[in-house]
């Protein structure tokens, strides 16, 4: 097990969710957390809080689809640390509605900038200095719609299937000179994002599903958890494996269940606008 005491923490998405979470529970553990999200508001607020509890924060305004912004938010946690240890890419958001009624530059072009680009040339910056040290562990929030695709999520599950791949390619590059990649994908979670979604009709029957009750809490404990002891994937519930499994292993009979939610579903949200939401 990795003792996390000292390790200097860069957190995307740090203003809501899993990422103020993760902040809150790796403070306790003794790390140095960097804050970085668009809500300067909300990272000022959680750093505050964080310290006044003896722990030690910096906030860190950005945008992920500006470039120059993330290379100074990368730069200022160097400039203050000389180093990061781990890397808790976690910054995203998505839309839930039929795909012809997505906006084309909020709900696609955005959500794959920020979703999957955002999180590569973040780690680009951070990645040199890993490997310079020959030590370093890259956290990416991936999600288990980067191992099916149901519908309603089409650009979101997009962005994730790519974050999926580049996880796992990046591990198989650096792995060898001592850094470690892993990939966290928990289902469908109780979080700011979901709570400010629409609520259409299909929305509401996903959220019976047990797996859709996860609490942020939980997720970012689990986070933790992959940081003291790093391993390549965390599937958050462990039974979305075998659902997934089946994905794989019989995605025709996938596909018809699926059809099937589609055919009784897309009428009824029919009129419906899309909503999308950082996470």
């Amino acid at each position: 097990m990795i003792a996390l005491k000292d390790k200097v923490v860069l957190i995307t998405g740090a203003s809501s969710g899993f990422g103020e979470d993760a902040a809150r529970l790796f403070a306790k553990e003794g790390c140095k957390v960097v804050l970085a999200a668009r809500r300067l508001d909300r990272l000022q607020a959680l750093a505050a809080e964080i310290q006044s509890a003896g722990g030690e924060a910096l906030a860190v305004p950005v945008d992920l689809n500006v470039t120059a912004e993330i290379k100074v938010m990368v730069q200022t946690a160097l400039d203050i640390y000389e180093h990061i240890d781990i890397l808790f890419n976690n910054a995203g958001f998505g839309s839930i509605d039929w795909f012809e009624n997505l906006d084309p530059e909020r709900s696609i072009e955005t959500i794959i900038r920020v979703n999957l680009i955002g999180t590569m040339l973040v780690t680009r910056e951070v990645l040199p200095h890993m490997l310079k040290r020959r030590q370093g562990h890259i956290i990416n929030m991936v999600s288990v719609a980067g191992l099916i695709s149901p519908p309603l999520i089409t650009t979101y599950s997009a962005g994730k299937y790519g974050v999926r791949a580049f996880t796992d390619a990046l591990r198989r590059e650096v792995h060898p000179f001592g850094i470690h990649v892993s990939g966290i994908y928990p289902g469908p979670a109780v979080t700011e994002f979901g709570k400010k979604l629409k609520h259409t009709k299909s929305r509401e029957t996903i959220k019976r599903l047990p797996y859709s009750h996860l609490t942020s809490a939980y997720v970012a404990k689990r986070v933790v958890d992959v940081a003291k002891r790093p391993r390549r994937t965390l599937v958050i519930p462990w039974w979305f494996r075998i659902i997934t499994g089946f994905d794989t292993l019989f995605p025709v009979v996938v596909d018809w269940i699926l059809y099937l939610f589609s055919r009784l579903n897309h009428r009824l949200d029919s009129g419906d606008s899309h909503d999308s939401n950082p996470l």
